[in-house]
């Protein structure tokens, strides 16, 4: 009898044993198959073969190989001293002045940047180059001007557009400024300079399409971009707009265009500030093919800090960046948000600068193209840009000085942005989600996270525009005082900001020495000798070695070795050197995956020698930054005891050295090895000079090593509680995405508030492709990114201290890029749409929870919204009122039966069926034609330069408060339930017993008349005596009841409560108090909201 065939195919590919083997059951008859289904079997099976013939068999190292060739070109430089002439002939004092152009020059020359750039010849943009983005009938009429000296009639023209001035050159000039803007991107694309900087003017971002406006004539940037899209093949450019006001020209260009994402962060004030658009806000996304594509950042405050701009950079700008993938990077370089600029009125430093463009330089392949704009403080326009030119020539970052946190205002304009773009961007979901009919059936009993709703709040004027602007005196002007103290703030800015620039960008030691330890039992095991010498090898195949400072190596000594470790462990290593075989063995059997052998203290000391000689050559300015190509590693060894293949603490060493010998007192010490640096964190766990955060694979406790203190919880000891941050990975897998966001979220905005003196690496590279031990997927160009993130802290003071890694491919790989990295070289673009997985969002969103009591730059994990249709397009402020209308007295949290004095103060009172709502609000935004108003004409509004109108995001400037910042500040406590909008009683039957508001007026920062307590104090409405709330003593309440006085006004929020009829009231007759207390509070008088007087 014949015999069946057994095997046949599993679904993975393998064979399996038939069931039916020696059964001893007759074979049933194979079912006849139909020749419509062979039929269609053969054609699937035909697809398949095509599919596989299409498809590009990539190798994992492949960004890395093609990275050889990739060095730092030159940066290139692109002026003409002839834009000097373009001035405004009648007002001398214009803010756009051709000081802007002259001083920037002679502070770039001052600090020799200008002979460090390739000079890029400018020329004049061709007609058909303008006609991409303008009309014909625009660049005729502006033609038409050129040399025509009749002054009356070029102001006269001028005055039809929203703050120009033309002068015979304009013309000449603007053509100059597009076509050296186009220039300087056609040099970057063509790979003749890797990156540059067009100090132009006039500016362009404002320029539309047929209107001039805003200093602007032709859009620079914007031609410019559209000249790479059309003729160099690009097909994505991101357009970074930091001017203070609104690019909406550059806007409008590529509202549509998915080939180009435009990023705007911009004063705006809940279109209070120039241009006063509604276009500007956060919810506009782009449309059609370009919905997405296009964000806005609104500043709602002023005051705006480097804390404000780094966490736009980190929370939104760099994960859309890194997803996006772009080809070119655009910057319109506004220098207009400096501290001391008239118009912007915000505070950022002039090093920041050079950090936002540090951030961008290692995407898009390093190309980037920078673009002067605005900016009208002359010294910090000059040292601004000076600092952006030397960022591009990958001169190290200067240090920034001490950072308050992000502001809440920011925070909210953050999570709104988010929001907005959360459907469009897979780099958006870290927020939790929640939804409006959880509020609407909430627990009183049940906690709730912190939640955030956004709203487009519109307060700017939504008339026609005028039909002729001035063209004088329609800019602010600063007192002497303002500008002394300007000046004095800056002087020591400047003075402190260190710009070193050491000979060496890198220094690099490696001792073959370090080879002589190796398992005599098992040659394979994956800590080999050979782990060293392949990074050595591949590091001079890409001819790192050959452009680096080779720092000899020496042996520490055993005084050194002390700094961290026991007299014990140090003396029980040294003996390994006269022990048997057999005596080795019975040693390393005590240890945890520790193999020893005669030459293992030599190897270890001698690779905690080169560490130190490394923070030397860092640390005494010979070297930039340093890398340590040592073995054993050492971040597992204990203080004492040796653990985890690592004999000597190495890196831990080097903290100790740095902290003792050379005096710092603020170390950063990052750790990506897959493995949790146990004897790191230990070792510094109690001390708060030194910052340890480890980004490691944890498996809820199960990955090696094996404890709970890897744990997310684990935050440090005494002192140095909140300077231990875990970022435990439970489950394999691990990718670039992953490592990306974790440094964006918990990583750089943690090390910038720390704000170290000197970095440290423990790079272990067993979590990259490709490792037996990690299982993770991190590629060698994301560890050259994070070197590169990282080497903006500290002066640039970075140093990498090699630990795991045990594919050799894989460790020489990611050792070159991060090497490249610190050479400045360009870096592989990082894979596009790479983002975090799911378990990766879930450890972040769990370290920032318990981080964020000791790091306020975390505060971003609130959850949104998962309705995306919740924005209301407030288009006046009668919107808003009915906005703010819904907002209604939760009751579980305050009976209206029993009412609390106190929590009047805690409330917002809004008469919003009287309108008083918005005629209060108009009074935050006047009218355009006010000039000097912080919504006056063109781009030079911004306040009188003493403190905008609208307050400041930190406080302190003096300035008073308004229902913008009133609204800005606690939206969100409205949101959260934590304060209430309440509709009062119209009427009341005690209003007769109030009396005339005495001679003096009212004090609201009087003190309560019995216990002299100045928080929440009320006013009597019968006597006028002053005196505190519920939550103080209870003083006006006891008043009340005691005398009969029913009616109290609140001085924290103006309403009238009566104690007789348990409500709040509103009501005409309450007017002259209201108001006494209002000019008191705010310095104005209460507008009128009760219908004709």
């Amino acid at each position: 009898m014949s015999t069946l065939r057994t095997e046949t195919s599993n679904t993975d590919g393998g064979l399996r044993r038939s069931h039916r083997l020696n059964s001893g059951q007759p074979a049933k008859q194979p079912t006849k198959v139909s020749a419509a289904l062979l039929a269609a079997k053969r054609k699937a099976k035909q697809r398949n073969m095509n599919k596989k013939q299409n498809d590009i068999i990539r190798d994992i190292y492949q960004n890395a190989m093609d990275s050889k060739s990739m060095f730092h070109k030159p940066t290139g430089l692109v002026y003409d001293r002839r834009m000097a002439e373009h001035r405004c002939m009648w007002d001398s004092t214009y803010p756009e002045c051709p000081e802007r152009l002259t001083r920037v020059l002679e502070r770039c020359e001052e600090l020799g940047l200008v002979q460090c750039c390739k000079e890029i010849l400018p020329r004049e943009a061709t007609e058909k180059e303008l006609l991409s983005k303008h009309t014909p009938e625009q660049i005729a009429i502006l033609k038409a001007t050129e040399n025509v000296s009749d002054e009356q009639y070029l102001e006269n023209l001028s005055s039809k557009y929203d703050a120009i001035y033309i002068h015979p050159s304009t013309y000449r000039l603007s053509l100059l400024a597009a076509g050296s803007t186009i220039e300087l991107v056609e040099n970057i694309c063509k790979g003749a300079v890797q990156n540059g900087m067009a100090i132009v003017r006039p500016p362009g971002h404002h320029a539309m399409k047929s209107e001039y406006c805003g200093y602007c004539f032709f859009n620079n940037v914007a031609i410019a971009a559209n000249h790479a899209l059309e003729n160099l093949g690009l097909s994505r450019i991101l357009i970074i707009d930091w001017d203070v006001h609104h690019g909406q020209a550059t806007q409008q260009m590529f509202y549509d265009d998915p080939r180009v994402v435009y990023f705007s962060i911009h004063r705006y004030e809940h279109g209070t500030f120039w241009p006063n658009l509604r276009e500007s806000d956060f919810d506009y996304v782009g449309k059609n093919m370009g919905a997405g594509f296009n964000f806005n950042v609104p500043l709602n405050a002023t005051g705006m800090a480097d804390a404000d701009y780094l966490a736009i950079f980190q929370q939104v700008l760099l994960p859309m960046a890194c997803e996006y993938g772009p080809e070119l990077i655009v910057v319109s370089c506004g220098f207009d948000s400096a501290l001391g600029d008239e118009k912007g009125e915000m505070e950022l430093t002039p090093a920041c600068y050079a950090h936002l463009i540090n951030s961008l330089s290692a995407l898009a392949n390093g190309k980037l193209a920078v673009v002067l704009e605005g900016g009208y403080c002359l010294r910090s326009l000059a040292e601004g840009a000076a600092l952006t030119l030397r960022a591009l020539l990958g001169h190290p970052t200067p240090s920034l000085p001490p950072m308050a946190p992000p502001s809440d205002v920011i925070r909210n304009t953050i999570l709104d942005v988010i929001y907005s773009h959360r459907p469009f961007w897979n780099c958006f979901q870290l927020q939790d989600t929640w939804s409006l009919s959880e509020q609407e059936n909430k627990d009183p009993l049940v906690s709730l996270p912190a939640r955030h709703i956004p709203r487009a709040i519109f307060l700017g004027p939504t008339g026609p525009p005028p039909s002729s602007f001035e063209t004088r005196n329609c800019y602010p002007v600063q007192s002497s005082v303002f500008l002394m103290s300007v000046a004095s703030k800056l002087n020591s800015l400047i003075s402190s900001t260190k710009l070193i620039n050491p000979v060496n960008k890198l220094s690099i030691v490696y001792d073959a020495r370090m080879l002589k330890h190796f398992n005599r039992g098992e040659t394979s095991h994956p800590e080999r000798p050979e782990r060293v010498s392949s990074i050595y090898s591949m590091l001079e195949d890409f001819e790192v070695l050959q452009r680096c400072n080779l720092v000899p190596s020496r042996v520490a000594t055993e005084e050194e070795l002390l700094l961290v470790h026991t007299q014990d462990h140090v003396s029980a290593m040294q003996s390994l050197a006269t022990k048997s075989e057999d005596e080795l063995d019975k040693q390393q059997k005590k240890m945890r995956s520790v193999y020893l052998h005669n030459s293992s203290y030599e190897s270890a000391s001698v690779a905690a020698g080169c560490v130190f000689q490394v923070v030397d050559a860092v640390l005494s300015g010979e070297s930039a930054s340093g890398v340590a190509v040592v073995r054993p590693p050492g971040h597992h060894a204990e203080s004492d005891n040796a653990c985890g293949f690592c004999v000597f603490n190495n890196v831990s060493l080097a903290a100790k050295y740095a902290l003792e010998k050379h005096g710092l007192s603020r170390i950063l010490l990052v750790d990506w090895d897959v493995h949790h640096g146990n004897g790191t964190q230990h070792i510094f766990e109690s001390d708060p000079r030194v910052l340890y955060i480890s980004l490691h694979r944890y498996d809820n406790g199960s990955f090696f090593p094996g404890s709970l203190d890897a744990g997310h919880d684990k935050v440090g000891l005494g002192k140095g509680e909140g300077f231990n941050v875990n970022i435990p990975w439970n489950k394999k897998g691990m990718n670039d995405g992953d490592y990306i966001t974790a440094f964006h979220q918990i990583v750089l905005p943690i090390a910038y508030q720390f704000n170290p003196e000197l970095v440290l690496v423990s790079a272990g590279f067993d979590a990259a492709v490709g490792d037996p031990l990690g299982g993770c997927k991190v590629s060698p160009e994301c560890y050259g990114h994070m070197t590169h993130w990282l080497h903006g802290l500290a002066g640039g003071r970075t140093i990498l201290c090699l630990e795991g890694g045990y594919n050799l491919n894989s460790i020489s790989y990611a050792m070159t890029m991060c090497c490249k990295a610190l050479l400045g070289d360009p870096l592989p673009m990082l894979e596009k749409g790479s983002v975090a997985s799911l378990n990766g969002i879930q450890t972040i969103r769990t370290v920032c929870s318990v981080q964020e009591k000791y790091w306020p730059c975390l505060r971003f994990q609130v959850a949104l919204p998962v309705e995306d249709d919740i924005l209301s397009s407030q288009e006046s402020t009668e919107d808003l009122s009915r906005m703010l209308a819904k907002v209604e007295l939760t009751e579980r949290e305050i009976s209206m039966n029993h009412p609390k004095d106190g929590e009047a103060s805690r409330a917002i009172k809004l008469v919003v069926d009287s309108g008083d709502v918005a005629s209060y609000a108009r009074t935050c935004a006047p009218d355009r034609s006010q000039g000097n108003s912080s919504s006056g004409a063109g781009p030079s509004s911004g306040g009188s330069g003493e403190g905008s109108s609208l307050g400041s995001a930190r406080g302190g400037d003096g300035s008073r408060p308004t229902l913008v910042d009133y609204l800005s500040e606690n939206m969100q406590m409205l949101v959260e339930e934590r304060m209430f909008a309440v509709v009062p009683l119209s009427d009341c039957p005690h209003l007769p017993s109030v009396e005339p508001v005495p001679e003096q007026g009212i004090d609201t920062n009087a003190a309560c008349e019995e216990c002299s307590s100045t928080q929440e104090n009320w006013a009597c409405l019968v006597c006028y005596k002053v005196l505190c709330g519920r939550y103080v003593n209870e003083h006006m309440s006891q008043h009340g009841h005691g005398v009969g006085h029913p009616l109290t006004l609140s001085f924290s929020d103006l309403s009238v409560w009566c104690y007789e009829c348990e409500a709040y009231i509103d009501n005409q007759v309450l007017y002259a108090a209201k108001n006494a207390a209002h000019q008191s509070k705010f310095g104005e008088e209460l507008p009128w909201s009760y219908g004709e007087r």
